[in-house]
């Protein structure tokens, strides 16, 4: 977060240090209920565990409401409440400081973190079909890239998608996957002559009973045991490798070659330089998660290099589909929603809906609720599709329709507002040095700023985050963290929308609170175009 600029950790960091414990004491409050009467909170609990009686000394006391620093909110007056000490903020000077900078929340993550991460989604590599559970791990791996690239991060997607077969699906979800790639015979070449000299590998010998194109057998468990990995499935055991599986290694170790060191001088150790601080993410859903663990421990045999204990693995959940006829493709799938978003938008919106322009506007819809559908969800928790029920109406509060329909609402208004402008009806928008941010007391204005303007870049970074695994090999991503923000931003912003008369009477006795209010809502337009580019959703001007 940029330095200037208030956050929520920084807030509650200063408040915490100056109770002088080393306890996390305070909490942000969020529900409008509270936020009528403070907008951070140290719980009675927490007071009586950290205090003798739970009472806080006054000299500290005192310390909480003359917190100031560059990237602390503008505290009031800290006061004792039957629930503990609570603290609210300044808010036309928090108002004045979001929405008086220049630049916009985008700016303030970017180059917040280096390295580079490989993200590999071996369901590009099946030979079938793609299904819905597939698509699951693709547009996660897509959705975490996006977040990665905004933190600074440098992303390699492997495997790059084979010219011999179509992948209209992916390019109609707007999955901008890399295709082709180099040839990789040396590097297959590389990893048979490690096989030779590999004390876990024998040969196979080519009987009635075995594959077609088995290179050799390799040993895995012997290994796991032998290195004390944690977290492998405990079945894991003999693995027949094929000219396919090193094609799969191969392609790893190249994109892990691609990626920037932090020490471009230091010599290469292994295959890889020692300074790589490259982490691979194995994103996998529940049904390939044993033989990527096959692939893993295969390539920590073949390559003792370091980058290979840093391999991680993101395991997606089932993905149910209700009273399915047949087995459904992802084709399939999209071209259903597809048709159930078509329905939906001519019995919303008529005649208008059946226009030619409207055909890019229900593909992007299209796309959102499938995003939203697939994303909404933890990753480790099963997915259910319904098919048969229009689970995607345009109505639903919880869908990617919805976001879209809101994030198109506020297009409108300042299409309006700047119609109005050029003739004549409002004098343009002033600096944001010049308004006078005061005027903001509705109660939705300040959950706008304090739920969404200010964490956002917070929420950002934690959603890019990849924690490493507290024991054995699978991780935890936050990935379902913006389609969240972003439904309960657009439940947010349609109720103010809804109870607020944005563009009022052109008196210039009104204009004050009308330009505090557009700089609010301009802000809350850049929160929403920035968190849909993190999932290739382009802002819709009209819906």
């Amino acid at each position: 977060v940029g330095e200037d600029r208030p956050g929520v950790a920084a807030t509650l960091r200063a408040l915490n240090e100056a109770l002088g414990r080393p306890a996390a004491l305070w909490v942000k409050e969020s529900g409008a209920r509270n936020l009528r009467h403070r907008d951070f909170l140290a719980p009675r609990a927490a007071l009586s565990a950290a205090f003798p009686g739970g009472q806080v000394p006054p000299e500290a006391v005192s310390a909480v409401s003359s917190l100031q620093g560059p990237a602390v909110l503008p505290l009031r007056v800290c006061r004792q409440t039957p629930a503990g000490l609570a603290v609210q903020v300044r808010r036309p000077e928090a108002f004045q400081r979001l929405l008086g900078a220049v630049p916009g929340p985008a700016a303030a993550v970017a180059g917040a973190r280096t390295g580079c991460v490989v993200l590999h989604c071996p369901a590009l590599r099946s030979p079938a079909a793609l299904q819905p559970r597939h698509l699951r791990s693709v547009l996660l791996a897509d959705h975490l890239a996006q977040l990665l690239r905004a933190q600074g991060v440098d992303v390699r997607l492997v495997p790059a998608l084979s010219e011999e077969r179509s992948w209209d699906v992916l390019r109609q979800l707007r999955i901008y996957w890399p295709s082709g790639g180099s040839s990789l015979t040396d590097a297959v070449s590389a990893l048979k002559a490690a096989l030779e000299q590999c004390s876990c590998a024998t040969s196979c010998e080519q009987g009635p009973g075995t594959a077609k194109g088995v290179i050799c057998k390799v040993h895995l468990k012997s290994f796991v045991e032998q290195q004390g990995l944690l977290g492998y499935d405990p079945n894991l055991d003999v693995l027949l490798v094929t000219e396919g599986t090193l094609r799969s290694l191969a392609e790893l170790q190249e994109a892990v070659l691609h990626c920037p060191v932090s020490d471009p001088m230091a010599p290469p150790a292994s295959r890889f330089p020692s300074s790589s601080c490259c982490s691979i993410v194995h994103v996998v859903n529940c049904e390939e998660e044993f033989q990527q663990q096959q692939l893993d421990v295969l390539w920590r045999i073949l390559d003792l290099g370091a980058h290979t204990a840093l391999q991680k693995h993101l395991v997606c959940g089932p993905v149910k589909v209700t009273n399915p006829s047949s087995p459904i493709g992802a084709d399939q799938y999209f071209q259903l929603r597809k048709r159930q978003m078509y329905e939906a938008s001519v019995m919303k919106y008529g005649e208008l809906a059946q226009d030619e322009a409207w055909t890019e506007v229900i593909d992007i819809l299209t796309v959102a609720a499938i995003r939203f559908e697939m994303l909404s969800t933890a990753h480790r928790s099963q997915i259910t599709l319904d098919l048969e029920n229009n689970s995607i109406s345009t109505k639903g509060t919880k869908s990617g329709a919805f976001v879209m329909y809101n994030c198109a609402r506020l297009a409108t208004l300042f299409n309006a507002f700047q119609q109005a402008v050029e003739q004549g009806t409002y004098p343009p928008l002033p600096p944001a040095s010049e308004l006078n941010f005061s005027c903001l007391r509705e109660e939705g204005e300040w959950l706008l700023l304090f739920n969404y303007l200010l964490p956002f870049p917070e929420v950002l970074q934690q959603a890019a985050q990849l924690p490493p695994p507290s024991k054995g090999i699978r991780i935890t991503a936050n990935t379902e963290t913006v389609c969240k923000f972003l439904i309960q931003l657009s439940m947010d912003f349609s109720s103010y929308y809804n109870r607020v008369h944005v563009l009022g009477e052109p008196f210039p006795h009104l204009f004050d609170q009308m330009f505090a209010r557009l700089q609010l809502l301009g802000a809350v337009r850049d929160v929403f175009h920035s968190a849909l580019a993190t999932l290739h959703l382009p802002p819709l001007s009209q819906i």
